[in-house]
Formats: C-alpha cells, sequence, structure tokens
C-alpha cells in the first residue's frame, strides 16, 4: 500500500508561519546591522550573523523535519543574543533587540507546534494504515 502524507491546514499554517518568520528575523538582524542601528557608522560585520538562519530556509521550505527539529535549538542562539542586546543597548539597537526576542519566540512557538501536529499526524495515519490490515 503506498503510503500517503496527509496535512491538516494546521500543519500547513505552522509551515508558513515558520517560513514567514524565518524570513522575518532574517530581514530584521540584516537591516539592524547594516542600516537601522548598526554596531558601527556605515554597517558592521555582525551583519554575517544571519548567514546560519538562511541554511534552515531551504530545508523549511522542503519541509523536511530534521530541519525544524534543529532550527528549534539553533534559534535560542539569536533569542540569546537579543535578550543580552534588548538589556544593554539603548535607543533603536534596544526596540530591534527586543522585537528579535519576540520574533525568536515566535518562531520556536511556530517550528515546535509543526513538529507535534506532524508527528500526531503521522502517528495516526500509522494506526489507520494498521487497522485498516485487520
Amino acid at each position: 500500500m503506498p503510503q500517503t502524507h496527509t496535512t491538516t491546514p494546521l500543519i500547513a499554517a505552522t509551515r508558513v508561519a515558520s517560513a514567514l518568520l524565518l524570513i522575518a528575523l532574517i530581514v530584521l538582524n540584516l537591516g539592524w546591522e547594516l542600516w537601522w542601528a548598526p554596531l558601527r557608522p556605515g554597517g558592521s560585520w555582525w551583519a554575517l550573523k544571519v548567514l546560519p538562519l538562511c541554511l534552515p530556509l531551504a530545508g523549511l521550505l522542503k519541509n523536511r523535519m530534521y530541519t525544524y527539529r534543529w532550527l528549534s535549538l539553533m534559534i535560542w542562539l539569536y533569542f540569546i543574543e537579543g535578550s543580552v542586546r534588548a538589556t544593554s543597548d539603548h535607543g533603536l539597537s534596544m526596540v530591534l533587540a527586543s522585537l528579535s526576542t519576540v520574533l525568536c519566540v515566535l518562531l520556536f512557538v511556530a517550528v515546535t507546534a509543526h513538529i507535534r501536529l506532524r508527528l500526531k499526524s503521522a502517528a495516526a495515519q500509522v494506526e489507520l494504515e494498521s487497522t485498516d490490515e485487520h
């Protein structure tokens, strides 16, 4: 019997939310370090911190479960940076750091919800297939 994968609207919503939140975090961090409130006038090398965030984007778009799992761990590095700078920076940089922290939390919630929902859906699919065989 061919294996079919059912995607519920909620799973699809968490997938879209994860991708959009990751893109928003990339744009925010890039703009923050290059134009809006860089550490040095004219931009800083800290903009390179977005490169690791670009790696999981392809995996999210291809709906790879492994990517969701390691992104849920990696995002905490950006949460820590945002939290530290939200409490130590001033002005616009503090606001951007706070926004980055919020985006990290929202991304973590979307990614972990996606993982849980997909695992639950897969378990239900296996259960359905096992009852069909009997």
